[in-house]
């Protein structure tokens, strides 16, 4: 048995906080579509006593994400899988926001399900957007989000980036608990678990540039109304995905974790009145 391996997909601020925290003891695989960031960050853990192996990948692509899967089961027993790579409103549009979000997420769930190691644990990093969609879903769209198979998705006349437009961040996000549910079987059979997290406004380059956006000022309400009323930072969520890929969370698995602040309970108390 070589040394175990925690992939870790998405080099930005979240992922580098859990690669961090994970990676002591094992070897890391980080791999992001951004290859000047993948070095840069890898060369940073390197400095820090990390073991280090880096690979691109385009998410959104199957034959990506299985060469990447591919790659990290001959490296050692896949122990852990983080999922963190995502694109918001902000960076790109409607149609490459679901490429990357809703079917990026659905391959990496697929592709690493069959060599993830037994006893080993993944983890998809959502978001609250999925915890408030402005318009609900059918029972029939939820299934059909949770199970149609990864490379059909974006066929779904109800993910198509005309219609959905500006929701299409929430759809993702939303599609991607679902998607995790749904695998949480599969994962089983092999003596896995696999659950997400749904951060709220966390502290990376990628919030900043939500909270400079045209949506920032309810952004900045949304914190102003949660029960901690302050921004979320990467260690808040490393902390939180430490403790369901180790051993105190083995008896979940499909569950997702709001680690929010208290936004979304601030929304569903009458709080704060989305749209104000």
């Amino acid at each position: 048995m070589g040394t175990n391996l925690v992939v870790v997909i998405g080099v930005g601020g979240m992922g580098q906080a859990i690669a961090r925290r994970q990676g002591a003891g094992n070897k890391l695989l980080l791999a992001d579509f951004n290859e000047e960031s993948l070095a840069s960050v890898a060369d940073l853990l390197r400095g820090q006593g990390h073991d280090i192996v880096t690979q691109a990948v385009d998410v959104s692509s199957r034959s990506s994400v299985a060469a990447l899967a591919d790659a990290a089961a001959q490296l050692g027993p896949v122990v852990q899988i983080v999922h963190t790579a995502g694109l918001s409103p902000v960076q790109a549009p409607a149609a490459a926001v679901l490429k990357v979000d809703l079917l990026g997420t659905a391959l990496v769930l697929e592709e690493f399900g069959r060599v993830i190691a037994p006893g080993g644990a993944g983890l998809v990093i959502s978001s609250m957007a999925g915890h408030m969609l402005l318009t609900p879903l059918s029972a029939e769209q939820e299934q059909a989000l949770a199970h149609t198979p990864a490379d059909d998705l974006l066929d779904l006349p109800f993910a198509d980036p005309e219609v959905v437009g500006q929701g299409s961040y929430g759809l993702a996000k939303y599609g991607n608990r679902l998607r995790v549910q749904a695998a949480s079987a599969s994962w089983g059979v092999r003596g896995a678990r696999i659950n997400s997290i749904s951060p709220g406004v966390i502290a990376t380059p990628m919030g900043q540039q939500e909270l400079d956006g045209d949506g920032g000022r309810m952004m900045r309400a949304m914190i102003s109304a949660s029960g901690t009323g302050r921004l979320g930072t990467p260690d808040d969520i490393a902390e939180a995905a430490a403790f369901l890929l180790g051993p105190g969370a083995s008896f979940i698995t499909g569950s997702d974790l709001l680690v929010d602040g208290g936004v979304v309970a601030a929304v569903r108390s009458g709080r704060l009145a989305l749209g104000a």
